[in-house]
């Protein structure tokens, strides 16, 4: 009885952990809100990145950041694009450590 009660304690947190950021529904209302804006990113992404879901905006046109969202809107930092083609250096390590890419939405 004691290894079935370990095993579900341990199912239901590996299960409150899979949030599902795979849906446009599940993103946060900023990011919706820039989905229907004029300056509406290309894609958006969902990756895990230093144990936290976060969300990539991908521009539609050259010359601008790649911007990371936390799930409470706040930009983590910017790490491709920009006029000069440097980043802003708040998370040089995005590419490497970022886990689960899923595109979420796509400009049509």
């Amino acid at each position: 009885m004691k290894k079935l009660h370990q095993w579900m304690i341990g199912f239901m947190l590996l299960s409150c952990d899979q949030t599902d950021m795979n849906t446009k529904e599940a993103l946060p209302t900023c990011l919706q809100s820039i989905m229907i804006g004029s300056n509406a990113p290309l894609e958006i992404w969902g990756y895990r990145y230093n144990d936290q879901i976060v969300y990539l905006t991908k521009p539609d046109c050259c010359d601008m950041y790649e911007l990371v969202y936390t799930t409470d809107c706040t930009v983590l930092c910017a790490p491709g694009g920009g006029f000069s083609g440097k980043v802003d250096g708040k998370c040089p390590d995005f590419y490497d450590n970022a886990k689960n890419g899923t595109l979420i939405w796509k400009k049509n």
